[in-house]
Protein backbone atom coordinates (compact mmCIF):
# COMPACT_ATOMS: atom_id res chain seq x y z
CA UNK A 1 0.00 0.00 0.00
CA UNK A 2 1.26 3.75 -0.85
CA UNK A 3 0.07 6.83 -0.33
CA UNK A 4 -1.65 7.90 2.69
CA UNK A 5 -4.36 5.52 4.71
CA UNK A 6 -7.93 6.76 4.26
CA UNK A 7 -10.21 8.01 6.79
CA UNK A 8 -11.94 4.35 6.54
CA UNK A 9 -8.43 2.46 7.37
CA UNK A 10 -8.23 5.05 10.52
CA UNK A 11 -11.96 3.89 11.88
CA UNK A 12 -10.96 0.26 11.12
CA UNK A 13 -7.51 0.57 13.32
CA UNK A 14 -9.39 2.20 15.94
CA UNK A 15 -11.94 -0.22 16.62
CA UNK A 16 -9.01 -2.80 16.25
CA UNK A 17 -6.58 -1.38 18.86
CA UNK A 18 -9.64 -1.18 21.82
CA UNK A 19 -9.44 -4.85 21.58
CA UNK A 20 -5.32 -4.07 22.85
CA UNK A 21 -6.70 -1.75 24.84
CA UNK A 22 -9.47 -4.34 26.69
CA UNK A 23 -6.48 -7.25 26.44
CA UNK A 24 -3.91 -5.22 28.09
CA UNK A 25 -6.77 -3.78 30.87
CA UNK A 26 -7.59 -7.64 31.35
CA UNK A 27 -3.71 -8.83 31.60
CA UNK A 28 -2.53 -5.78 34.24
CA UNK A 29 -6.05 -6.10 36.63
CA UNK A 30 -4.98 -8.94 38.58
CA UNK A 31 -1.64 -6.46 39.45
CA UNK A 32 -4.43 -4.15 41.48
CA UNK A 33 -6.56 -7.14 42.62
CA UNK A 34 -3.89 -9.27 44.35
CA UNK A 35 -5.15 -8.81 47.54
CA UNK A 36 -8.29 -9.33 47.07
CA UNK A 37 -7.03 -12.97 45.19
CA UNK A 38 -5.13 -14.27 48.24
CA UNK A 39 -7.91 -13.64 50.30
CA UNK A 40 -10.34 -15.22 47.65
CA UNK A 41 -8.39 -17.89 46.41
CA UNK A 42 -6.55 -18.72 49.96
CA UNK A 43 -3.31 -18.55 48.78
CA UNK A 44 0.08 -17.14 49.52
CA UNK A 45 2.92 -15.14 47.76
CA UNK A 46 4.43 -17.82 45.91
CA UNK A 47 1.83 -19.26 44.59
CA UNK A 48 -0.39 -15.68 43.56
CA UNK A 49 3.26 -14.90 41.53
CA UNK A 50 1.85 -18.11 39.87
CA UNK A 51 -0.95 -16.30 38.20
CA UNK A 52 1.02 -13.93 36.46
CA UNK A 53 4.04 -16.56 35.05
CA UNK A 54 1.08 -18.83 33.76
CA UNK A 55 -0.76 -15.64 31.66
CA UNK A 56 2.94 -14.54 30.72
CA UNK A 57 3.72 -17.88 29.26
CA UNK A 58 0.57 -18.77 27.78
CA UNK A 59 0.59 -15.38 25.59
CA UNK A 60 4.69 -16.39 24.60
CA UNK A 61 3.81 -19.82 23.70
CA UNK A 62 0.82 -18.60 21.55
CA UNK A 63 2.88 -15.96 19.43
CA UNK A 64 3.65 -18.02 16.47
CA UNK A 65 0.84 -20.38 16.28
CA UNK A 66 -1.00 -17.08 16.67
CA UNK A 67 0.87 -15.10 13.65
CA UNK A 68 0.22 -18.28 11.51
CA UNK A 69 -3.76 -18.30 12.20
CA UNK A 70 -3.72 -14.42 11.40
CA UNK A 71 -1.99 -15.06 7.95
CA UNK A 72 -4.72 -17.89 7.22
CA UNK A 73 -7.90 -16.64 8.41
CA UNK A 74 -7.24 -12.84 8.47
CA UNK A 75 -6.92 -10.76 11.63
CA UNK A 76 -10.44 -9.71 11.77
CA UNK A 77 -11.78 -13.58 12.49
CA UNK A 78 -8.90 -14.14 15.14
CA UNK A 79 -9.39 -10.51 17.03
CA UNK A 80 -13.11 -11.83 17.52
CA UNK A 81 -11.94 -15.19 19.11
CA UNK A 82 -9.93 -13.19 21.38
CA UNK A 83 -12.40 -11.07 22.10
CA UNK A 84 -14.27 -14.76 23.18
CA UNK A 85 -11.67 -16.04 25.32
CA UNK A 86 -10.84 -12.60 27.07
CA UNK A 87 -14.40 -12.44 27.87
CA UNK A 88 -14.44 -15.68 29.03
CA UNK A 89 -11.35 -15.65 31.33
CA UNK A 90 -12.76 -12.65 32.68
CA UNK A 91 -16.24 -14.56 33.17
CA UNK A 92 -14.31 -17.28 34.93
CA UNK A 93 -12.17 -15.36 37.08
CA UNK A 94 -15.58 -13.98 38.39
CA UNK A 95 -17.06 -16.86 39.72
CA UNK A 96 -13.92 -18.74 40.25
CA UNK A 97 -14.13 -19.27 44.47
CA UNK A 98 -10.71 -22.11 43.96
CA UNK A 99 -7.26 -21.73 43.12
CA UNK A 100 -7.46 -23.88 40.28
CA UNK A 101 -10.49 -22.77 38.82
CA UNK A 102 -8.21 -19.00 39.14
CA UNK A 103 -5.35 -20.49 36.63
CA UNK A 104 -7.55 -22.06 34.67
CA UNK A 105 -9.04 -18.40 33.84
CA UNK A 106 -6.10 -16.61 34.03
CA UNK A 107 -4.73 -19.43 31.34
CA UNK A 108 -7.73 -18.70 29.18
CA UNK A 109 -7.39 -15.29 29.47
CA UNK A 110 -3.71 -15.29 28.14
CA UNK A 111 -4.56 -17.18 25.25
CA UNK A 112 -7.38 -14.52 24.24
CA UNK A 113 -4.66 -11.77 24.91
CA UNK A 114 -2.10 -13.81 22.82
CA UNK A 115 -4.36 -13.20 19.92
CA UNK A 116 -4.84 -9.67 19.30
CA UNK A 117 -1.93 -7.30 19.16
CA UNK A 118 -0.61 -9.43 16.31
CA UNK A 119 -3.78 -8.88 14.75
CA UNK A 120 -3.80 -5.41 15.44
CA UNK A 121 -0.20 -5.00 13.65
CA UNK A 122 -1.39 -7.27 10.54
CA UNK A 123 -4.29 -5.01 10.39
CA UNK A 124 -1.94 -2.20 10.28
CA UNK A 125 0.59 -3.43 7.80
CA UNK A 126 -2.13 -4.17 5.49
CA UNK A 127 -4.14 -0.81 5.95
CA UNK A 128 -1.03 1.87 6.30
CA UNK A 129 2.07 2.74 3.71
CA UNK A 130 5.49 1.83 5.04
CA UNK A 131 6.30 4.90 6.44
CA UNK A 132 3.22 5.48 8.69
CA UNK A 133 3.92 1.68 10.13
CA UNK A 134 6.20 2.74 12.83
CA UNK A 135 3.68 5.87 13.94
CA UNK A 136 0.62 3.48 14.21
CA UNK A 137 2.13 0.52 15.91
CA UNK A 138 3.61 3.14 18.75
CA UNK A 139 -0.31 4.82 18.34
CA UNK A 140 -1.75 0.68 19.30
CA UNK A 141 0.77 0.51 21.87
CA UNK A 142 -0.14 3.47 23.29
CA UNK A 143 -3.82 2.73 23.46
CA UNK A 144 -2.79 -0.42 25.38
CA UNK A 145 -1.06 1.95 28.08
CA UNK A 146 -4.28 3.72 28.51
CA UNK A 147 -5.84 0.14 29.31
CA UNK A 148 -3.09 -0.21 32.28
CA UNK A 149 -3.96 2.87 33.54
CA UNK A 150 -7.64 1.77 33.67
CA UNK A 151 -6.42 -1.13 35.32
CA UNK A 152 -5.50 1.03 38.14
CA UNK A 153 -7.13 3.21 39.91
CA UNK A 154 -10.57 3.10 38.42
CA UNK A 155 -10.48 -0.84 39.04
CA UNK A 156 -9.06 -0.36 42.69
CA UNK A 157 -12.67 1.59 43.19
CA UNK A 158 -14.58 -0.58 41.49
CA UNK A 159 -13.19 -3.70 43.62
CA UNK A 160 -13.53 -1.57 46.66
CA UNK A 161 -17.66 -0.86 45.84
CA UNK A 162 -19.38 -3.47 43.95
CA UNK A 163 -16.50 -6.20 44.33
CA UNK A 164 -15.13 -8.52 42.77
CA UNK A 165 -17.93 -10.92 41.75
CA UNK A 166 -19.86 -7.66 39.57
CA UNK A 167 -16.57 -5.66 38.54
CA UNK A 168 -15.04 -8.96 36.94
CA UNK A 169 -18.09 -10.20 35.66
CA UNK A 170 -19.31 -6.94 33.80
CA UNK A 171 -15.45 -6.79 32.68
CA UNK A 172 -16.27 -9.99 31.01
CA UNK A 173 -19.56 -9.19 29.48
CA UNK A 174 -18.17 -5.94 27.60
CA UNK A 175 -15.77 -7.72 26.35
CA UNK A 176 -17.01 -10.43 24.76
CA UNK A 177 -20.31 -8.40 23.92
CA UNK A 178 -17.43 -6.21 21.62
CA UNK A 179 -16.93 -8.95 19.61
CA UNK A 180 -19.92 -8.17 17.60
CA UNK A 181 -18.75 -4.63 16.47
CA UNK A 182 -15.71 -5.78 15.34
CA UNK A 183 -17.16 -8.70 13.44
CA UNK A 184 -19.21 -5.79 11.68
CA UNK A 185 -16.59 -2.76 10.96
CA UNK A 186 -13.37 -4.56 10.86
CA UNK A 187 -12.17 -5.12 7.48
CA UNK A 188 -8.41 -7.51 6.54
CA UNK A 189 -7.67 -5.55 3.79
CA UNK A 190 -8.68 -2.18 2.04
CA UNK A 191 -11.43 -2.34 -0.59
CA UNK A 192 -10.16 -3.61 -3.47
CA UNK A 193 -7.63 -5.74 -2.38
CA UNK A 194 -7.98 -8.80 -1.52
CA UNK A 195 -6.33 -11.15 0.93
CA UNK A 196 -4.42 -14.16 0.05
CA UNK A 197 -4.96 -16.63 2.84
CA UNK A 198 -1.78 -18.97 3.71
CA UNK A 199 -3.04 -22.56 3.61
CA UNK A 200 -1.94 -23.92 7.50
CA UNK A 201 -1.63 -27.39 7.84
CA UNK A 202 1.43 -28.99 10.00
CA UNK A 203 4.12 -29.14 7.48
CA UNK A 204 2.88 -25.46 6.05
CA UNK A 205 2.87 -24.01 9.60
CA UNK A 206 6.17 -25.25 9.99
CA UNK A 207 7.40 -24.05 7.00
CA UNK A 208 6.35 -20.82 7.53
CA UNK A 209 7.68 -20.32 11.06
CA UNK A 210 11.03 -21.53 9.13
CA UNK A 211 10.86 -19.22 6.50
CA UNK A 212 10.15 -16.32 8.82
CA UNK A 213 13.09 -17.09 10.98
CA UNK A 214 15.87 -17.41 8.79
CA UNK A 215 15.29 -14.04 7.84
CA UNK A 216 17.57 -11.75 9.58
CA UNK A 217 15.53 -9.16 9.96
CA UNK A 218 13.10 -11.06 11.51
CA UNK A 219 15.16 -12.27 14.12
CA UNK A 220 17.09 -8.91 14.44
CA UNK A 221 13.29 -7.77 15.57
CA UNK A 222 13.22 -11.03 17.81
CA UNK A 223 16.25 -9.94 19.58
CA UNK A 224 15.46 -5.92 19.65
CA UNK A 225 11.98 -7.25 21.13
CA UNK A 226 13.84 -9.41 23.38
CA UNK A 227 16.57 -6.85 24.77
CA UNK A 228 13.85 -3.45 25.24
CA UNK A 229 10.68 -4.70 27.06
CA UNK A 230 11.53 -7.16 29.10
CA UNK A 231 12.67 -5.06 32.06
CA UNK A 232 9.84 -2.59 32.31
CA UNK A 233 7.12 -5.36 32.30
CA UNK A 234 9.10 -7.67 35.21
CA UNK A 235 8.64 -4.32 37.60
CA UNK A 236 5.32 -3.48 36.23
CA UNK A 237 3.79 -7.20 36.27
CA UNK A 238 5.15 -8.65 39.00
CA UNK A 239 8.68 -7.63 40.45
CA UNK A 240 8.12 -3.51 41.07
CA UNK A 241 5.80 -3.26 44.47
CA UNK A 242 7.55 -5.88 46.46
CA UNK A 243 11.03 -4.32 45.21
CA UNK A 244 10.25 -0.84 46.26
CA UNK A 245 8.16 -1.62 49.69
CA UNK A 246 10.32 -5.21 50.86
CA UNK A 247 13.64 -3.92 49.21
CA UNK A 248 13.24 -0.22 49.77
CA UNK A 249 11.46 0.48 52.71
CA UNK A 250 8.36 2.70 50.80
CA UNK A 251 4.76 2.65 51.49
CA UNK A 252 2.38 0.45 49.26
CA UNK A 253 0.31 3.30 47.94
CA UNK A 254 4.12 5.43 47.31
CA UNK A 255 4.95 1.89 45.42
CA UNK A 256 1.92 1.85 43.38
CA UNK A 257 1.99 5.39 42.30
CA UNK A 258 5.49 5.21 41.79
CA UNK A 259 4.91 2.28 38.95
CA UNK A 260 2.63 4.71 36.91
CA UNK A 261 5.91 6.47 35.92
CA UNK A 262 5.97 3.14 33.61
CA UNK A 263 2.92 3.61 32.51
CA UNK A 264 3.03 7.91 31.58
CA UNK A 265 7.01 7.22 30.05
CA UNK A 266 5.61 4.95 27.52
CA UNK A 267 2.55 6.41 26.74
CA UNK A 268 4.25 10.00 25.99
CA UNK A 269 7.58 8.23 24.33
CA UNK A 270 5.97 5.85 22.07
CA UNK A 271 4.22 8.30 20.10
CA UNK A 272 7.14 10.32 19.89
CA UNK A 273 9.43 8.07 19.34
CA UNK A 274 7.35 6.36 16.18
CA UNK A 275 6.98 9.44 14.57
CA UNK A 276 10.87 10.32 14.65
CA UNK A 277 11.65 6.52 12.94
CA UNK A 278 9.08 7.10 10.88
CA UNK A 279 10.53 10.21 9.71
CA UNK A 280 14.41 8.91 9.71
CA UNK A 281 14.11 4.92 9.54
CA UNK A 282 18.06 4.62 9.33
CA UNK A 283 18.25 5.86 13.30
CA UNK A 284 15.96 2.78 14.22
CA UNK A 285 18.48 0.76 15.39
CA UNK A 286 21.06 3.25 16.65
CA UNK A 287 17.85 5.09 18.88
CA UNK A 288 17.70 0.88 20.17
CA UNK A 289 21.64 0.89 20.72
CA UNK A 290 21.21 4.11 23.05
CA UNK A 291 18.16 2.98 24.80
CA UNK A 292 19.97 -0.52 25.79
CA UNK A 293 23.17 0.93 26.84
CA UNK A 294 21.39 4.00 29.02
CA UNK A 295 19.33 0.89 30.49
CA UNK A 296 22.73 -0.92 31.48
CA UNK A 297 23.77 2.65 33.45
CA UNK A 298 20.13 2.81 35.04
CA UNK A 299 20.76 -0.61 36.63
CA UNK A 300 24.08 -0.50 37.17
CA UNK A 301 23.40 3.02 39.12
CA UNK A 302 19.93 1.09 40.88
CA UNK A 303 21.71 -1.73 41.85
CA UNK A 304 24.90 0.61 43.49
CA UNK A 305 23.22 3.02 45.60
CA UNK A 306 24.08 3.05 48.91
CA UNK A 307 21.35 2.81 51.08
CA UNK A 308 17.76 3.13 50.11
CA UNK A 309 16.96 4.73 46.39
CA UNK A 310 15.55 8.36 46.71
CA UNK A 311 12.20 9.22 44.84
CA UNK A 312 13.68 11.65 43.02
CA UNK A 313 16.58 9.33 41.67
CA UNK A 314 13.71 6.37 40.87
CA UNK A 315 11.31 8.58 39.09
CA UNK A 316 13.84 9.21 36.29
CA UNK A 317 15.55 5.72 35.99
CA UNK A 318 11.92 4.54 35.69
CA UNK A 319 10.69 6.73 32.94
CA UNK A 320 13.94 6.13 31.15
CA UNK A 321 13.28 2.28 31.74
CA UNK A 322 9.82 2.91 30.49
CA UNK A 323 10.61 3.56 27.14
CA UNK A 324 11.62 0.13 26.42
CA UNK A 325 8.11 -0.85 25.53
CA UNK A 326 7.95 2.04 22.67
CA UNK A 327 11.65 1.14 21.38
CA UNK A 328 10.39 -2.66 21.05
CA UNK A 329 8.15 -1.51 18.42
CA UNK A 330 10.85 -1.04 16.26
CA UNK A 331 10.79 -5.24 16.41
CA UNK A 332 7.60 -4.70 14.51
CA UNK A 333 8.74 -2.51 11.98
CA UNK A 334 11.85 -4.91 10.91
CA UNK A 335 9.61 -8.35 11.12
CA UNK A 336 7.66 -6.09 8.33
CA UNK A 337 9.71 -4.28 6.61
CA UNK A 338 11.89 -7.88 5.89
CA UNK A 339 8.60 -9.97 5.31
CA UNK A 340 6.46 -10.74 2.41
CA UNK A 341 2.57 -9.22 3.29
CA UNK A 342 1.26 -12.88 3.46
CA UNK A 343 3.66 -13.76 6.18
CA UNK A 344 3.82 -10.38 8.47
CA UNK A 345 1.66 -11.92 11.05
CA UNK A 346 3.65 -15.15 11.70
CA UNK A 347 7.06 -12.95 11.53
CA UNK A 348 5.35 -10.69 13.78
CA UNK A 349 4.57 -13.47 16.25
CA UNK A 350 8.06 -14.47 16.14
CA UNK A 351 9.19 -11.12 17.26
CA UNK A 352 6.42 -10.77 19.83
CA UNK A 353 7.93 -14.26 21.33
CA UNK A 354 11.30 -12.63 22.25
CA UNK A 355 10.18 -10.07 24.75
CA UNK A 356 7.78 -12.02 26.47
CA UNK A 357 10.13 -15.43 26.64
CA UNK A 358 12.59 -12.75 28.48
CA UNK A 359 10.26 -11.26 31.01
CA UNK A 360 9.25 -15.25 31.64
CA UNK A 361 12.65 -16.41 32.45
CA UNK A 362 13.34 -13.39 34.51
CA UNK A 363 10.94 -13.02 36.59
CA UNK A 364 11.17 -16.53 37.53
CA UNK A 365 15.33 -16.24 37.72
CA UNK A 366 14.21 -12.91 40.32
CA UNK A 367 11.88 -14.75 42.27
CA UNK A 368 14.42 -17.69 42.95
CA UNK A 369 17.30 -15.52 43.32
CA UNK A 370 15.38 -13.35 46.11
CA UNK A 371 14.22 -16.93 48.00
CA UNK A 372 17.64 -18.17 48.36
CA UNK A 373 19.65 -14.68 49.24
CA UNK A 374 16.34 -12.73 50.51
CA UNK A 375 18.13 -9.64 48.78
CA UNK A 376 16.59 -7.96 45.56
CA UNK A 377 19.45 -5.81 44.95
CA UNK A 378 20.84 -9.73 44.15
CA UNK A 379 17.67 -11.07 42.53
CA UNK A 380 17.76 -8.12 39.94
CA UNK A 381 20.37 -8.75 38.79
CA UNK A 382 18.91 -11.38 36.66
CA UNK A 383 17.58 -8.19 35.08
CA UNK A 384 21.15 -7.22 33.77
CA UNK A 385 22.10 -10.76 32.71
CA UNK A 386 19.05 -11.30 30.34
CA UNK A 387 20.24 -7.70 29.28
CA UNK A 388 23.46 -8.71 28.34
CA UNK A 389 22.08 -11.46 26.85
CA UNK A 390 19.71 -10.23 24.38
CA UNK A 391 22.17 -6.96 23.77
CA UNK A 392 25.16 -9.07 22.41
CA UNK A 393 22.65 -11.71 20.41
CA UNK A 394 21.02 -8.13 18.85
CA UNK A 395 24.44 -6.45 17.89
CA UNK A 396 25.25 -10.37 16.00
CA UNK A 397 21.72 -9.95 13.70
CA UNK A 398 22.15 -6.24 13.34
CA UNK A 399 25.50 -6.99 11.39
CA UNK A 400 23.87 -10.27 9.66
CA UNK A 401 20.51 -8.39 8.87
CA UNK A 402 23.13 -5.29 7.35
CA UNK A 403 25.31 -7.50 5.11
CA UNK A 404 21.81 -9.45 3.80
CA UNK A 405 20.45 -5.65 2.92
CA UNK A 406 23.93 -5.07 1.44
CA UNK A 407 24.30 -8.37 -0.61
CA UNK A 408 20.95 -8.03 -2.44
CA UNK A 409 21.87 -4.27 -3.18
CA UNK A 410 24.24 -5.90 -4.62
CA UNK A 411 23.00 -8.13 -6.74
CA UNK A 412 20.32 -5.16 -8.54
CA UNK A 413 17.68 -6.04 -6.22
CA UNK A 414 15.38 -3.08 -4.67
CA UNK A 415 14.78 -3.20 -0.71
CA UNK A 416 12.14 -1.60 1.17
CA UNK A 417 12.49 1.99 1.73
CA UNK A 418 12.28 1.95 5.67
CA UNK A 419 15.78 -0.38 5.97
CA UNK A 420 17.60 1.33 3.37
CA UNK A 421 20.28 3.86 4.25
CA UNK A 422 19.25 6.21 2.36
CA UNK A 423 15.48 6.59 2.03
CA UNK A 424 15.03 8.68 -0.79
CA UNK A 425 17.20 6.51 -2.82
CA UNK A 426 14.83 4.04 -3.95
CA UNK A 427 10.68 3.49 -3.95
CA UNK A 428 8.42 3.02 -1.13
CA UNK A 429 7.45 -0.48 -0.06
CA UNK A 430 9.75 -2.74 -2.77
CA UNK A 431 9.96 -5.72 -0.49
CA UNK A 432 12.67 -7.64 0.12
CA UNK A 433 13.24 -10.96 -0.91
CA UNK A 434 13.46 -13.93 2.06
CA UNK A 435 16.56 -15.00 3.37
CA UNK A 436 16.54 -18.37 1.76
Amino acid sequence: MTGKASTRSWLIWLTASLVYLLAVFHRTSFGVAGLEAADRFGVGAAALSTFTVLQVGVYAAMQIPTGVLVDRYGPRRILVAALLFLGLGQVLLAVATSYGLGLLARGVLGFGDAMTFVSVLRLVAAHFPGRQYTVVASFTSAMGFIGNLAATVPLTLLLAGPGWLPTFLAAGLVTALYAGVVAARVKDTPAGHAATPVAVDRRELLRQIRFAWRVPGTRLGFWVHFSTMFAPNVLALLWGVPFLVQGEGMAPATASALLTVFVFGALLGGPLLGAVTARRPELRMPLVGSYLGGAALVWALLLSWPGSIPVAVLVPCFAFLSLGGPASMIGFALARDYNPLHRVGTATGVVNVGGFVATTITALLVGVLLQYTDSFRIALLAVVVMLALGTTRMLVWWRRARAELFAAQARGERVPVQVHRRPWDVPEETPLPAAA
